[in-house]
């Protein structure tokens, strides 16, 4: 499976397995496995990059394992073959996101300018809010 120019996943990388899918769809539901558990052992790929798993461990969440493993679950349609490319396009995607290194944030202070401006909005905000009191007696 290719993802990009560098990075081509093995197929020993990959399992397939196939369970039935659950909501409508009559017998057909009951009777064929359409859904697809994509298992695809990213730990253990020489494909990949440290930094690159490590962002993939981190965008995956919940659907990575403890032994070092994606899984994606696919039943939208009631095809296995449609379910089988729309769990390798996803895991292609997640891929492709992993690969992409996170611009570093750079901390920056208000100006002095912006710190006056939020302070004298404040002070007229307050004023109004004083005007709104009670009229005292005359």
């Amino acid at each position: 499976m290719r993802i990009n120019d560098k990075i081509e996943i093995a197929d020993w990388e990959l399992t397939e397995q196939f369970i039935r899918a659950s909501g409508p769809g009559g017998q057909n539901v009951n009777k064929v496995s359409t859904a697809v558990e994509l298992r695809f052992e990213a730990e253990r790929s020489p494909n990949l990059p440290g930094p690159v798993k490590a962002r993939l461990k981190r965008l995956a969440g919940r659907r990575w394992t403890n032994e070092g493993a994606l899984v994606i679950q696919v039943d939208e349609t009631r095809s296995q073959a449609r379910n089988r490319e729309i769990a390798r396009d996803r895991l292609a995607e997640l891929i492709r996101k992993a690969l992409v290194v996170p611009k570093r944030r750079i901390a920056t202070k208000p100006t002095h300018g912006s710190k006056l401006r939020r302070l004298k909005a404040k002070k007229e905000r307050g004023e109004v809010k004083a005007l709104r009191g009670r009229i005292e007696g005359e």
